[in-house]
């Protein structure tokens, strides 16, 4: 029996959820440690420790990544770690992998089956997926478009999204996703910064059933980039007066409608840039992270294979937005393994609380991947929503953005997976191409941890010293480099090397806090920038955050360090409450006990504050930094990823009542 240690998981206690013998028998991961030989995952990472070649050559057979010409070289650290390069020699290229392929193999199988927000339908095969992306590759040509120039990407999780995004590849561009929802600065700061030639746009899309113009903002930013010369609108809503500039903008389907079927694939190497993924900080101006053919869709490639247990029957539908990594990360690893991929349009819970699980039910969704926030919001509605629909379709829950309370995650493990899906917990980031820890179907979980690192990341957890240490908070690292690292920030060297490298060297330090605890498993507390450090005792939010949404009033919850003449930080707790709830002093009160019940007397806040909505991101990660700074009256930094500016003058105003 394979297992996390070494001995047999049938045998597990004390643990939330531990996996049947059928579901390890039947596991990706499972029959991958079989064919390196290895008992179990301990052993799976001592190999990959150890030999490295060895891993990864056995991980590329076994996701079945094709080649064009097979690398001679795996790795290449000449440059140093910080620089290294992956399959030396190879030549891929990820619209084969993802569509091309498969058109030929399997061309009546769902490729990309998408829902909007008013409920209307559409469905590509392979073989359809891959003549949109011939005709969307032959008119970027015609545009100029060629290796090397940057695409600009922002449209909402459509099928012309896939096809675009793929097409880049083919050609051998070099894609930035953008979030649907940025405004004109947002995407000019991006753009811009890489001289994009081109920008794909919708007319619009909804939200909520209301129409949200998306082509106005495109024409500011055309006025604001030099480098563009051509707006690419996709018509989605094709009911709104769509202004066209003559010479500069086109209709996709003008576009792509009278192209062949069929287009050449441009022989790509396999460190050859193909996206750009910008990401924001609280100071500076965003970061882009450079991946690269053979990097970010082989890690996630592997990491759909190995930890979701993707396979080419499964229906993966991951509640993300193209701008957020989620959004590459599920085009990439689902269609190369050749599944089916759900998008989604608009929010869980319109026009009904029950929009997700009837989605789920409707397209046979298996894989269901959503941030905790979504099921702290869609707990509100109550278990009716969730039990009106058949989702016996599921086998695998994931999560990822943020980490959980223990009790929506009980929730979502109970009513959403009926308490036999594992919630496979995923954790890493843009510059990552996926996951540092997660969960697997072979290990036993506990409300929000995960199984330990993923396969093939060499990752751990140090004190202030540099010292590994178990049951005790530390910062996150990985100690060998691993082909879905970034190839560093576009045009910016130093600031990718102090971000990462600077701290011990030759380790990256990925900035998040997390702990090693006694029952073997892995748990994130938070960014290291988000850590409150009280009494002596540096703590995660995500601690105190579990102890106020444990309360039946409250739906959700943040928790920020503050500075304090006394104590030199102080705890300051905001909470969002559920339908039906007031608030009040002894309300107020009665959390602040319970936090300092939990967490100890001398960690307990000097506010409780009760507020409408906290600051999240399109993804509905809650933006801690954001909380911070309007707290305090200082900058909040980048604020093109916030989804909910009114939270900001929430903020505002509870601010001016303390």
């Amino acid at each position: 029996m394979v297992s996390v240690t070494g001995t047999d998981i049938s045998a597990t206690t004390g643990y939330a959820w531990s996996p049947t013998r059928e579901q390890v028998e039947r596991s990706r991961l499972r029959s991958f440690m079989t064919k390196l030989g290895v008992e179990d995952v301990e052993e799976l990472k001592d190999v990959a420790r150890r030999e490295p070649e060895r891993f990864w050559a056995a991980t590329i057979d076994d996701i079945g990544i094709g080649w064009q010409q097979p690398p001679t070289q795996m790795r290449d650290t000449s440059e140093g770690l910080p620089f290294t390069r992956w399959w030396t020699g190879g030549r891929l290229n990820l619209a084969t992998n993802a569509a091309d392929r498969w058109a030929q193999t399997q061309p009546g199988r769902d490729a990309v089956v998408w829902e909007g927000d008013d409920g209307s339908e559409r469905a590509w095969s392979y073989l359809e997926l891959a003549a949109e992306t011939a005709r969307c590759a032959n008119g970027l040509r015609e545009l100029g478009v060629g290796p090397g120039d940057a695409i600009g990407l922002c449209l909402p999780m459509i099928p012309e999204t896939v096809a675009v995004f793929l097409a880049c590849a083919k050609v051998g561009a070099i894609v930035i996703p953008l979030f649907s929802g940025y405004g004109a600065g947002a995407i000019v700061a991006r753009l811009a910064d890489c001289d994009a030639k081109v920008l794909v746009i919708a007319d619009g899309f909804l939200r909520r059933g209301a129409p949200v113009t998306a082509k106005p903002v495109a024409d500011e930013v055309a006025s604001l980039v030099p480098s563009l010369e051509h707006v690419v609108v996709v018509r989605r809503l094709g009911t709104l007066d769509t202004r066209m500039q003559r010479g500069r903008d086109v209709w996709y389907d003008d576009l792509t409608v009278a192209q062949p079927s069929e287009a050449a694939t441009h022989d790509s190497d396999a460190d050859d840039p193909f996206m750009l993924i910008y990401t924001s900080g609280t100071t500076g101006r965003p970061k882009g992270t450079v991946h690269v053919q053979g990097g970010f869709p082989i890690k996630s490639t592997q990491d759909m294979a190995h930890c979701f247990d993707v396979g080419p029957t499964d229906r993966l539908l991951w509640f993300t937005d193209i701008g957020w990594m989620m959004g590459p990360w599920a085009i990439c690893g689902a269609l190369t393994i050749g599944a089916t991929l759900v998008l989604f349009e608009g929010v869980p819970d319109h026009p009904g609380p029950d929009r997700l699980w009837s989605v789920v039910e409707r397209h046979r969704v298996s894989v269901l991947g959503v941030a905790p926030t979504v099921v702290r919001a869609l707990m509100r509605h109550g278990d009716a929503p969730v039990h009106a629909h058949d989702l016996s379709s599921l086998r695998v829950l994931g999560s990822s953005g943020e980490p959980w309370n223990d009790d929506p995650w009980q929730w979502f493990l109970d009513n959403v997976g009926g308490g036999r899906c594992p919630i496979i917990n995923y954790s890493g980031g843009t510059e990552v191409s996926g996951g540092i820890v997660s969960g697997t179907m072979l290990s036993p979980l506990n409300p929000g941890a995960f199984a330990g690192p993923c396969p093939g990341m060499d990752a751990d957890v140090l004190d202030e010293n540099g010292n590994s240490v178990r049951n005790e908070v530390g910062e996150l690292v990985v100690r060998s480099p691993w082909p879905g690292m970034t190839r560093g920030f576009w045009h910016d060297r130093e600031r990718y090397l102090e971000t990462y490298w600077t701290r011990w060297a030759n380790i990256w330090v990925h900035g998040d806090w997390a702990e090693i605890g006694g029952d073997g498993l892995w748990y994130i507390r938070g960014r290291s920038d988000d850590t409150i450090k009280l009494a002596g005792k540096r703590l995660g939010p995500a601690e105190v955050e579990s102890a106020l949404v444990a309360h039946p009033d409250v739906a959700e919850a943040a928790a920020i360090g503050v500075p304090d003449e006394l104590k030199g930080e102080a705890l300051v707790c905001f909470v969002v409450l559920k339908p039906g709830a007031v608030d009040s002093t002894e309300l107020r009160s009665a959390l602040t006990a319970r936090v300092a019940a939990e967490m100890g007397k001398a960690l307990k806040p000097k506010h409780v504050l009760v507020i409408a909505e906290l600051p999240k991101t399109r993804n509905a990660k809650v933006l801690r930094r954001v909380v911070r700074a309007v707290y305090l009256g200082t900058d909040p930094g980048d604020l093109s990823s916030l989804e909910n500016h009114s939270a900001i003058e929430a903020l505002q105003g509870v601010r001016a009542r303390v």
